[in-house]
């Protein structure tokens, strides 16, 4: 398999691994000059890239938060998780959004996110009357206990 990336502008960044082991590849801000991003606030940051994963049509790409812009700045991707679908062609947006209570500013060529190919699995989909016994049953929100 391979992941290609078509540059829409000159001064895109290609991702790369950063470690051998790296799960994620880092997406970079394509600007001119800076990008404002006020706190609590959210704004599309673009990447000046378009993404194929070459014939391998059971998996996505997934746009991650990187951690130190996270914990360190207050800024994640606004839907927690970006999905770029197998027949998407356009570019690759990064929603940031500011939980910080101060301004920040992406320079271009800033790492802003972390995209990670996983596969996928699309089964088929049906409507039941009825569904299996378990022993969690309806369960939900912290009904497994805190510890």
């Amino acid at each position: 398999m391979r992941l290609l990336f078509k540059k829409l502008r000159e001064n895109a960044v290609i991702p790369k691994y950063q470690t051998e082991y790296s799960a994620g590849l880092d997406l970079c801000a394509c600007v001119d000059g800076e990008i404002s991003i006020p706190a609590g606030e959210t704004v599309k940051v673009p990447t000046g890239l378009a993404a194929e994963l070459e014939g391998e049509k059971n998996a996505v790409l997934l746009i991650y938060a990187r951690s130190s812009l996270a914990t360190k700045l207050g800024l994640a991707p606004a839907n927690c998780v970006g999905v770029v679908d197998w027949d998407y062609r356009g570019e690759l947006i990064v929603a940031l959004h500011n939980a910080s209570a101060d301004d920040r500013v992406i320079q271009n060529g800033d790492r802003i996110a972390q995209l990670v190919v996983t596969p996928i699995y699309r089964p088929e989909v049906c409507e039941s009357d009825e569904l299996s016994d378990t022993a969690r049953g309806a369960g939900g929100f912290g009904s497994t206990g805190k510890r």
